[in-house]
Formats: C-alpha cells, sequence, structure tokens
C-alpha cells in the first residue's frame, strides 16, 4: 500500500481526504498543522503529502521550504482556496509538485493521487524567474512531465477571467508550450524553456523562448501547417516516426485562439496575446 500524509488544519476536509484515499486503498496518515506534519515526514516515509498551505503553527509554504534539501522528499500536492499569485509561485518556488483547489471535489483528487503516484522519477525543479502577480517567469525543463506541471498552475493564474478567454488561452499555451519542449528543446531535461506571463489591464501575453536554433516553417513536415492538403494525415505519421506526440496543430490552433502571434527572426521565441474586454476582471 502507498502511504499518504494528509496535512490540514480543518477536521472535515482531513476526513473527507481520509475516507476517500482509504476508499482507493491508500494508507493514510493526518496532520493537523504544519508544524506536526514536518515532524511527521521527518519521522516516516511516505509516497505523497496533501498538504494544506494555510494552516496554524507553520503553513505549507513554510514546510515545503523546510523539506527543499531533504534527500528523496515525497510529491507534495498543495491544497488551498487561496489561489492568488503570491500563494501559487510561492508554491512553485517551494518545487510542490502539482495545486488542487478547495473546496477538494473527490473525483479530481483521485485522479490526481493516481497520476502522482504512477510517475515514479523525482521531479525536475521548475525555477521561478519572477514572481510579481502582473509578471511571471520561469525556467523550465523540456521534459513532458514538467509541462504538464507547469499547465496545471498556470491555468489557476487566470483568476476573473470568462471561461472562453480561459480556454482560448489554455490550448494557445498548451500547443505552444508543447511545441518548445519538444522541438526546440528535443525533450532534453537539462533544456529549458523561459516562459513569461504578463498580466495588463486590458491584455495578457505569454512569451516562450526556447533553446533550439530555431526553424522555418516549411522545413517542419511534422507540424499540420505543413501538411499536403491532399495527405491530411500525412504530418501524423511523421510525427509518430519522430516519437512525437499526436497532433501538431499548434500554430493553427493558436491563430484561431488569441489575437496576436509573433515569432522572433530564429523562431526559437514567440509571443501571443490576448485583449481582454470591458467584462474581464483584473488583478
Amino acid at each position: 500500500m502507498t502511504r499518504i500524509l494528509v496535512a490540514d488544519d480543518d477536521r472535515t476536509t482531513r476526513l473527507l481526504l481520509t475516507e476517500t484515499l482509504r476508499g482507493e486503498k491508500h494508507t493514510v496518515v493526518n496532520a493537523s498543522d504544519g508544524a506536526e506534519a514536518l515532524k511527521k515526514l521527518k519521522a516516516e516515509k511516505f509516497d505523497l503529502v496533501l498538504l494544506d498551505v494555510w494552516m496554524p503553527k507553520m503553513n505549507g509554504l513554510e514546510v515545503l521550504a523546510a523539506l527543499r534539501k531533504t534527500n528523496k522528499r515525497p510529491k507534495i500536492i498543495v491544497m488551498t482556496s487561496d489561489d492568488t499569485p503570491e500563494t501559487l509561485l510561492g508554491a512553485i518556488r517551494e518545487q510542490a509538485y502539482q495545486y488542487l483547489s478547495k473546496p477538494v471535489e473527490p473525483k479530481a483528487l483521485i485522479a490526481l493521487v493516481r497520476e502522482s503516484l504512477h510517475k515514479k522519477e523525482a521531479p525536475l525543479p521548475i525555477e521561478v524567474i519572477s514572481a510579481r502577480p502582473t509578471w511571471v517567469e520561469l525556467s523550465v525543463p523540456c521534459t513532458l512531465e514538467a509541462a504538464e506541471r507547469i499547465e496545471g498552475f498556470m491555468a489557476h493564474l487566470k483568476g476573473g477571467l470568462s471561461e472562453d478567454v480561459r480556454r482560448a488561452v489554455g490550448q494557445a499555451f498548451h500547443e505552444l508550450l508543447l511545441n518548445g519542449i519538444e522541438w526546440g528543446g528535443k525533450l532534453d531535461p537539462k533544456r529549458k524553456v523561459r516562459v513569461s506571463y504578463l498580466r495588463a489591464k486590458r491584455m495578457l501575453l505569454y512569451r516562450i523562448a526556447d533553446p533550439g536554433p530555431g526553424f522555418k516553417f516549411s522545413e517542419i513536415e511534422h507540424a499540420a501547417i505543413s501538411h499536403n492538403p491532399d495527405e491530411p494525415t500525412k504530418h501524423d505519421k511523421i510525427r509518430q516516426e519522430k516519437g512525437l506526440r499526436p497532433g501538431g496543430f499548434g500554430l493553427v490552433l493558436t491563430q484561431a485562439n488569441v489575437d496576436e502571434l509573433l515569432y522572433n527572426e530564429a523562431q526559437n521565441e514567440v509571443v501571443f496575446v490576448k485583449y481582454l474586454d470591458e467584462q474581464e476582471t483584473t488583478q
């Protein structure tokens, strides 16, 4: 059985999480504050930790900081209803594995726990270069696992936006981030993609800079934009041969979802902009 530590000062939440996880045949240990959680983490071995952010005696971010230099620390999923940029970026900076919104939905909990336990490798660190709410900048290892983790966090930075804008921006970011990691970074964990997110009153701006030499669209036959209209699935066959994920419609989707799309001369850096209307709130 896997061992999971649930650390939350709210008794009702602890009981809900514990019963849900025990129903999945996990061994669950509880802690009611951050200090107790840290003590148990130092004394016992756990496969996964569900860690509330705002707890007495020691908050979740302080627990993460205390564990930063610990050898073989378990994967830690932070839980909070506080989705302010400062909290989210603090969790990334302290190398939290993933983020779970409260109140916790049991199905989402089970799916995230299964996914986290399935991936046995220790997560590579994501570096936080800037953590201002209006200017977020990250250095992300060129792995699909790191991309998935950072998308989970970045999705919560778009608070106050309509569902349509969140979905459009999320799809564009997903496609261009994976293109940078696959094409520019060659899925090499030693390489890094630099991601910037700027939030202004009337626009969102994303910049993705990959470590590759750049490209020309006419030279990348694995992209949907390059395929022959008479052979609409040809690029997917090429992607399979190259070991890339299915799809390759990144540019097509992005152009449809954003208002501005700009590449530098080498085309190893891309910026996209989504303008906000008066109904969209700002943080």
